[in-house]
């Protein structure tokens, strides 16, 4: 028969829970805690379309999306993405290493600190021509300030057109999401309250017919 070598995929034996793409992994943890699509948005704040694309690897959540639907399943940011940590208090442009999102063409650049007691996190956000967020809602506050280019806000269905040092400052309850309408990148730092980082314990937050299946794993 020759020299034939098979090739074998690791997701076809390891551990999907921790293998895999970012799609797969979503999907098992959600069916592992019983939770339909549509609980999954309820919970996170999103619809129900864009957690079917995100889990068919149709499309990629952004960094405050897959916090959020990462907090619904019970697990951090980090368990499904690895992010570089950062415990100094000031950090070096030549040093920050950008990262993305498995699928995802933004890049982030960590700029928080991490420490006890942290109350907020922060990274720049290089969005790519015609980028556009999913809307979403969730607890806690942000701020955006536009570093580079220009970007349209929406907030509560109303649009507005941020350029270069100008923010926006609001409570992440309400329904937001940005668009880059331009041809250009364009680059804003972003500052809040939600724990993209994954670093510190969560509340969880996932609907109760998943709390249970949750709170047996912590046992």
């Amino acid at each position: 028969m020759g020299n034939q070598i098979r090739t074998i995929r690791v997701n076809e034996v390891a551990d999907p829970a921790r293998e895999g793409s970012l799609a797969s992994r979503l999907r098992y943890r959600r069916k592992q805690l019983d939770l339909t699509l549509q609980e999954v948005a309820d919970a996170a704040g999103l619809s129900v379309g864009f957690i079917s694309q995100v889990e068919r690897g149709l499309t990629a959540p952004s960094l405050s999306s897959l916090t959020s639907i990462a907090k619904v399943l019970g697990k951090e940011t980090s368990d499904f993405l690895q992010q570089p940590r950062s415990e100094a208090s000031y950090t070096r442009h030549e040093r920050r290493r950008p990262y993305q999102i498995e699928g995802q063409d933004m890049a982030y650049e960590r700029i928080s600190s991490s420490f006890p007691g942290q109350k907020i996190h922060s990274v720049m956000v290089h969005m790519p021509p015609g980028y556009r967020a999913q809307q979403i809602r969730h607890e806690g506050e942000e701020i955006v300030f536009i570093l580079q280019g220009s970007v349209t806000s929406e907030l509560d269905g109303k649009t507005v057109t941020l350029h270069a040092g100008d923010s926006i400052h609001y409570l992440s309850t309400r329904p937001h999401c940005l668009w880059n309408h331009t041809d250009r990148e364009t680059i804003v730092l972003w500052v809040g309250t939600m724990d993209i980082f994954g670093e510190h314990s969560q509340e969880v937050s996932a609907p109760k017919t998943a709390q249970k299946h949750i709170k047996g794993e912590e046992k």
